[in-house]
This record gives C-alpha cells, sequence and structure tokens, in this order.
C-alpha cells in the first residue's frame, strides 16, 4: 500500500459504475405519478454524472420480474402493487436519459429468484412461476427459486435475456446469486446419474449452472452486446456455496466477457483482505481477453465490518479506503474499471455515515 499513486486517469479509460438495485427501483421509481418518478430518474443520472461516474449497473429482474416492457415476466413488484399493474418502461427511459449523457446502462439480472420470502399469495398467472407452483421446478423454503437444474428454467432466463437485448443496453450483467442450497435438484441429480456417468453432486451442478451461462453469452455474442458475472468476491464459496464455476469461466471463450468479483473486503480484514483477494482473481484470469472490473463495498464506509475479524474497525476509523481500492486495482492485468455497491450509500444522505462525505471527496481527487 506504501506504493499508491494519487494519480488520475481519464475518463474513456475507465468504466466508473454504480449498482441501482431494486432498493433504489423501490424507492424513487415506484411512484404513481410518473412524472415524479421520471424526474427521478433524471435525477440519479445527474448525480452518477457529478461524481464523475459513467455507468449504471440497473436491476432491470430482481425476482421472475421486469422493469420494462416483457411479455414473459410481469412488471415487477417494486415498481407497480399487483402483477397486473401496468407501468411506464423504466429501462427505456433509464437508457435514453443516460445515453444523453455519455452514461452506459448495464441491465442486471438475478436470474433465478423468484421471491425474497415464502409467500406465494402475489405469484399471479402473468408470472411464468405461477405454473411451476406445486411442482418441483420451483423451490420454496426461505424465499421462492426457480430449480436451476431443470432445462424449463435455462429456456427461461435465456429467452429474458434475449428481451433485454432488444434494448440498447451496453452489457448484461448476472450477480452471484445461483444454487439457494444443495437441495433444490436431488430428484434431478438422481435421473441423471441413471442415463450418465458417475459424478459427485457439487461438479453436477457446477456444470447446470455452466451450460445456462453458456447459451446467454452465445445470444449476447449474437448481438455484440458484453456479458459478464459479478461473483462473490471470495472464490472458495462460489464453488461451495453457489456453484459458480468462474475458473473455468476465465480460462474459456465460451462463457464472459468481464468478470467483476464483489471485493468487498477492506485492507486489514484478516478473513480476507482487499489486496491479496484482488491478486487471486488476477491470477485466474487466464484469458486475456476477458476484462475485470472490481465491485467495491461502499455500503461499508464508516461501519463496523463485524467478519473482518482484525480489520473489524478499519471502515470506522478510515475515510480513504475506497480510493486507495481503486488506485491499486488500476494497476492489475486486465483491469478495466471499478462499481460502487450501491446508489443510496453514496447519493441518500439519509444513509450517510460519518465517514460518507469524506470518501466521497476522496474518491473525486482521482477519478476527474
Amino acid at each position: 500500500m506504501s506504493n499508491i499513486d494519487n494519480t488520475t486517469i481519464k475518463e474513456e479509460k475507465e468504466t466508473r459504475a454504480v449498482f441501482i438495485s431494486y432498493i433504489e427501483i423501490n424507492d424513487y421509481i415506484k411512484n404513481s405519478n410518473q412524472e415524479v418518478s421520471k424526474s427521478n430518474i433524471r435525477k440519479i443520472i445527474s448525480n452518477i454524472r457529478s461524481l464523475n461516474l459513467n455507468t449504471i449497473i440497473l436491476q432491470v429482474r430482481a425476482a421472475s420480474d421486469s422493469i420494462y416492457n416483457s411479455k414473459i415476466f410481469p412488471k415487477s413488484l417494486y415498481l407497480v402493487n399487483n402483477e397486473t399493474d401496468s407501468y411506464y418502461d423504466v429501462l427505456a427511459y433509464f437508457i435514453k436519459e443516460a445515453h444523453k449523457y455519455n452514461v452506459k446502462v448495464i441491465a442486471w439480472i438475478n436470474p433465478y429468484r423468484v421471491r425474497t420470502t415464502s409467500n406465494i399469495s402475489n405469484i399471479t398467472e402473468h408470472n411464468p412461476a405461477y405454473q411451476y407452483l406445486n411442482t418441483d421446478t420451483l423451490y420454496i423454503n426461505n424465499g421462492i427459486y426457480y430449480n436451476p437444474s431443470k432445462d424449463e428454467v435455462t429456456d427461461l432466463i435465456v429467452s429474458g435475456v434475449e428481451e433485454v437485448l432488444e434494448y440498447e443496453v451496453d452489457g448484461i450483467l448476472f450477480d452471484d446469486y445461483f444454487y439457494p442450497n444443495t437441495i433444490i435438484d436431488e430428484k434431478d441429480y438422481q435421473e441423471y446419474l441413471k442415463n450418465n456417468d458417475y459424478v459427485n453432486p457439487e461438479n453436477y451442478r457446477l456444470e447446470v449452472i455452466n451450460n445456462m451461462i453458456k447459451k446467454v453469452y452465445k445470444k449476447c455474442k449474437e448481438k455484440n452486446i458484453p456479458f459478464g458475472i459479478s461473483p462473490d468476491g471470495n472464490i472458495d464459496n462460489n464453488y461451495s456455496s453457489h456453484y459458480a464455476d468462474v475458473k473455468t469461466w476465465l480460462k474459456s471463450d465460451e462463457y464472459i466477457d468481464f468478470i467483476m468479483p464483489q471485493i468487498y473486503y477492506g485492507f486489514y480484514n484478516s478473513s480476507r483482505d482487499y489486496l491479496n483477494t484482488l491478486k487471486e482473481w488476477e491470477n485466474y484470469i487466464i484469458n486475456k481477453n476477458i476484462d475485470l472490473y472490481v465491485a467495491l463495498a461502499f455500503y461499508k464506509v464508516g461501519q463496523y465490518d463485524k467478519y473482518a475479524r482484525d480489520g473489524s474497525n478499519e471502515w470506522l476509523v478510515n475515510d480513504d479506503i475506497i480510493m486507495r481500492e481503486v488506485l491499486l486495482s488500476r494497476n492489475s492485468k486486465n483491469y478495466k474499471g471499478f462499481s460502487l455497491f450501491r446508489y443510496n450509500h453514496i447519493f441518500n444522505e439519509d444513509s450517510f455515515t460519518n465517514n460518507t462525505v469524506k470518501e466521497i471527496e476522496n474518491l473525486k481527487k482521482i477519478i476527474k
């Protein structure tokens, strides 16, 4: 860390993104008065440009839904009160307004989640999940999820991506939520073993996700739109929990164009520190055509980091961590930019901590 050079680089050479999640969509865009909603979108874009950021990662599907005009998914309940309600095309409006100011829009999709709770009462016949209620294509336990091992689920995800690709998006991004648990696919795994050579359950799940990712990537290539994934920053977790085969993706040319690991750690996190985790990801990128973007934990600014052990107070006593992480990341091979999680923690004063303003001021020094 002693070699940090407090220099700037030209904006056009670096992606500077911010995540806009379903939480922000609910907070600013869900509004019966559509003019107020659209005004809030324009304000979001203005705020992003004021900080010299140039890319929005917009959650267009958080839970078997859409914030655009879809023939497959109902409007998001983070936009409307009922799945049968109509609303304007939020994705189209975001793209139109953002592109006026040379701000890119990457469409962020959660592929398998249907609900964050186990309540099925608001899943209507307009939702593709409805036809799978009371079947093993849906898993209901502490949330509702599509079963990744079902071919019809993979087809649904691919079709949903094809719809989004009809818009002038600047990329497609999947987040780190793949397998919700190790129970969801038990029946399909046993059926697989009846007709194929033995593989252990872990490798079976890795291949299930690989198959889906490969199909999505192919559709994105047909439209020449970059496709990437934002996996867990802890590479081990991707294999033990999410079944995201990141090592295979990073050495192949069949899965992704970019990787955006969630390196949500400080420098003194004794469980997993930022610098060594960054190096680990860098070393796994064997295919040099795959770009590296780092997702950074702005939500931790000024907060106690309870899992960091010796570094648990780091975000409380420092106000330049994000700046230093960007500077160090710029030295990495394949580095193309960063993304901050998430919008409210940067621009909503109700979410500010004692360190927020100073952290933003420090970041500004290197992204002029």
